[in-house]
Formats: C-alpha cells, sequence, structure tokens
C-alpha cells in the first residue's frame, strides 16, 4: 500500500468555465497577489488598468473583483498553481503547461492570451514575437501579450494589448 497522493491547493484559483470568450495565462501568482489572494494585485501590475484601456472589460476592475472576469467572457489561469513570486524565483519543476493545454482543451474559450513571453514559450516552445500566434491549442487560438508585471516595465508595450482587444471584437462581431 502506497502513500496516500498529497493534494496541493493553487495558489490562487482559476477562474474558467466552458466557452470564454478569452482566458488570460500568467506565469505564476506574484508576492502581493499570493498574500492577497487576487490576481494581479501588486499597485505597480498594469493588468486591470489595460484590460478596460484595451476594451477587454467595460470598467477597471480592482484585484478583489478578479471572480467577476467571468462575466465579461474572460478567465484566469496560471502556468503554475503551486508557487508563487516572480518568474526567476519559481523552482524549475514548477511549470505545468501540461495543465495549461488540459484546460483549454476543457474549457475551448475562442482565445488564449499569454500575459508574458515566459508562460507562453513553457506552453508553445520557442517564441520571438507578441500577437496573435501561428499555433492554436485544438480550436483556441492564441495571442501573446507584454507582460503586465511591474518587474517586465523595460518591456511594456500597451500595443498588443490593445490589438488584442480588437480581435476579440472581431470574434464578438464578425466582419
Amino acid at each position: 500500500m502506497g502513500r496516500p497522493a498529497r493534494l496541493i491547493q493553487p495558489v490562487l484559483p482559476d477562474v474558467l468555465r466552458p466557452d470564454l470568450r478569452l482566458v488570460i495565462c500568467g506565469s505564476a501568482a506574484g508576492t502581493r497577489s499570493a498574500q492577497e489572494g487576487f490576481y494581479y494585485a501588486h499597485p505597480g501590475n498594469r493588468f486591470w488598468s489595460i484590460l478596460f484601456e484595451a476594451g477587454l472589460t467595460p470598467r477597471r476592475l480592482l484585484p478583489a473583483e478578479y471572480p467577476s472576469v467571468i462575466e465579461f467572457g474572460i478567465g484566469l489561469t496560471d502556468v503554475c498553481k503551486s508557487e508563487f513570486g516572480a518568474d526567476s524565483e519559481l523552482s524549475k519543476t514548477a511549470y505545468d503547461p501540461d495543465s495549461v493545454r488540459a484546460k483549454i482543451r476543457r474549457y475551448r474559450p475562442r482565445l488564449l492570451a499569454f500575459n508574458g513571453l515566459s508562460p507562453a514559450r513553457a506552453v508553445l516552445g520557442p517564441l520571438r514575437r507578441y500577437g496573435l500566434q501561428p499555433a492554436t491549442l485544438g480550436e483556441t487560438r492564441v495571442f501573446v501579450v507584454p507582460s503586465t508585471s511591474g518587474l517586465a516595465c523595460k518591456h511594456w508595450d500597451p500595443a498588443p494589448w490593445h490589438a488584442l482587444g480588437r480581435e476579440l471584437g472581431k470574434l464578438r462581431h464578425p466582419a
């Protein structure tokens, strides 16, 4: 008789349901997010403001309102659910790309957007550019946007986020 399996509680719960318009996948919860229990909780993170600016939400949400993104057809997850902190602080085995792929196959969102190149590369392999990718996960189209983390500020460009908003708008209102 072996040892019983140990359940690992995710740092932050997924916000997912079938047939969402968009799922946004980050690397892992940051330290502040883990402490507060809210996605993208650090005041220096641009996530909640760019969602509104890019037209993905009708108003700027507060981190504590993260569960309400589902009302706008948006889901949230991370490639690493068991650790938190900056990407450079995560263990080598922290990322679980197979779990992300399984979630996307199960929930079938129209678009999957990776919040940064690190989580995108963990799931898709080598990438060089932001924007709509040629790769898909099943029928889900894949988009990569610059990380909203304050630690990634030297790479910040809101243009790919606005392009994501336009792409999502096309799905809502086909030409």
